[in-house]
C-alpha cells in the first residue's frame, strides 16, 4: 500500500462534520431561551435551572423518534418536517406531566453525511423547538459507513421539561364522571406508518405522488404533515383549570394511551361521531379493510390528546381551547369499572 490510510478513506469525513456544527450553531441560536447556558459544540449542554422559580422542581424527560415515517421522507426526498416530528413526539410526552419543556437534543445517524439533507433535518428540527418554546442546546451527527441504505438515516431526540412537585398532572384524581375532551390532530403524526405503507405501496400499489382526491393533495403531502405540537397549549390549559389527567395519544392510539393515565378501578366510555375523524383514516381503513378495534389500537384517529376535566369544567376547557384555535370535542367520559373484567373501554 503505498498511501496511509485516514479516517475519509474509511467513509467518515470529520472535515465535513466538523462543518455542520457551524451551520446548526445558527438554528440552535434561534431556539435559545433563558436557562440555556454556552452554545452548540461542547462535550455537554448546559442549562441552568435558576430560571424555574418553583418550590419543588422536577425535571421529566422523554426520548422518541420519528419511525418508519422516514420513509416517506426518503421517497419525496423532502426532510424539512421530521424534524418537527421529532421534536413534537417528545416534548408532548413531557407536557402530559404538566411540564414545560426545557432543552431539546437530537441524535442523527446516516451513512454518509449530505450537508443540504442534514441542514434541513435540523432546521425543522429548530422549528419544532421554537414552536415548544425549548432550546436545542445539543446533539450527535454520527457518519456510519455501510450501516445505512445509500440516503437514508434515523433519527432520535432528547427532552427535558420542568413542573413543580405539587402541579404534576398524574392522573390520581381522575374519578368516575369526569368527562374526555380530545384535542384535534394534523393527521397521522408519527405513528401506524408500516401499517400505513402496507396499504398504499403494498396494497394499493400507489405512488407517492398521487393525488388522493378525498385527501384534496398528494398522498406524500399527507403523509409528510407533521406531528402538532401541544406543549404551549397544555401550559395555558392547565393555568387555572382543573385537568386532572392528559394523554398524547401515540403508538397504541385512543384507548391504549388514555387508559395509561385512569385509576385502575376506572373504565372508559367513547361516544362515537363525537368527533370528526380526517378524511386520510377513512381512506386507509377502507382501502386495508382495517377493523374500528385496529383502526383505534394503531392511528390517533384524528385525536393527539385527550384531556380529562370534571364535568363542570367542560366548557370553561373547550372555551380556552377555542380561543387557542385548537378544535376540541368532548368524545366520552370515566366510568366504573365493570367487575374483574380486563375490558376497560367501550363504545356507545
Amino acid at each position: 500500500m503505498d498511501k496511509p490510510l485516514t479516517y475519509s478513506d474509511a467513509g467518515v469525513d470529520i472535515d465535513k462534520a466538523d462543518e455542520l456544527v457551524h451551520a446548526i450553531k445558527s438554528i440552535a441560536q434561534k431556539t435559545r431561551v433563558p436557562g440555556v447556558m454556552g452554545e452548540i459544540g461542547g462535550f455537554g449542554g448546559l442549562f441552568s435551572l435558576n430560571v424555574a422559580n418553583m418550590e419543588n422542581p422536577v425535571l421529566v424527560s422523554s426520548t422518541d423518534g420519528v419511525g418508519t415515517k422516514l420513509k416517506i421522507a426518503f421517497m419525496m426526498d423532502k426532510h424539512d418536517t421530521v424534524g418537527i416530528d421529532l421534536v413534537a413526539m417528545c416534548v408532548n410526552d413531557v407536557a402530559v406531566q404538566g411540564a414545560k419543556p426545557l432543552f431539546f437534543l437530537d441524535y442523527l445517524a446516516t451513512g454518509k453525511i449530505d450537508d443540504d439533507r442534514v441542514k434541513q433535518i435540523i432546521t425543522g428540527v429548530g422549528k419544532g423547538c421554537q414552536e415548544a418554546r425549548c432550546a436545542l442546546i445539543g446533539g450527535e451527527t454520527a457518519e456510519m459507513p455501510g450501516f445505512y441504505p445509500q440516503n437514508e438515516y434515523d433519527l432520535a431526540g432528547f427532552a427535558v421539561g420542568i413542573v413543580d412537585n405539587g402541579k404534576i398532572v398524574d392522573g390520581s384524581e381522575i374519578q368516575v364522571g369526569h368527562q374526555l375532551i380530545g384535542i384535534a390532530a394534523s393527521g397521522l403524526h408519527s405513528n401506524g406508518y408500516s401499517l400505513v405503507r402496507k396499504i398504499c405501496f403494498d396494497l394499493l400499489k400507489m405512488d407517492i405522488q398521487s393525488h388522493v382526491p378525498a385527501l384534496g393533495k398528494t398522498l406524500g403531502e399527507e403523509l409528510l404533515t407533521p406531528t402538532r405540537i401541544y406543549s404551549e397549549t397544555v401550559q395555558n390549559l392547565i393555568r387555572g383549570l382543573p385537568i386532572r389527567g392528559l394523554a398524547h395519544i401515540t403508538g397504541g392510539g385512543i384507548i391504549n394511551n388514555t387508559l395509561r393515565i385512569i385509576p385502575q378501578a376506572c373504565g372508559l366510555a367513547f361516544r362515537r361521531g363525537s368527533w370528526e375523524i380526517p378524511p386520510i383514516f377513512s381512506f386507509l381503513q377502507e382501502a386495508g379493510r382495517v377493523e374500528e378495534q385496529e383502526m383505534m389500537r394503531v392511528f390517533n384517529n384524528g385525536i393527539g390528546m385527550v384531556a380529562v376535566v370534571p364535568e363542570t369544567a367542560v366548557q370553561d376547557v373547550l372555551a380556552r381551547l377555542a380561543a387557542m384555535k385548537e378544535k376540541a370535542f368532548v368524545i366520552g367520559e370515566i366510568v366504573e369499572r365493570q367487575g374483574s373484567d380486563d375490558v376497560r373501554c367501550r363504545w356507545e
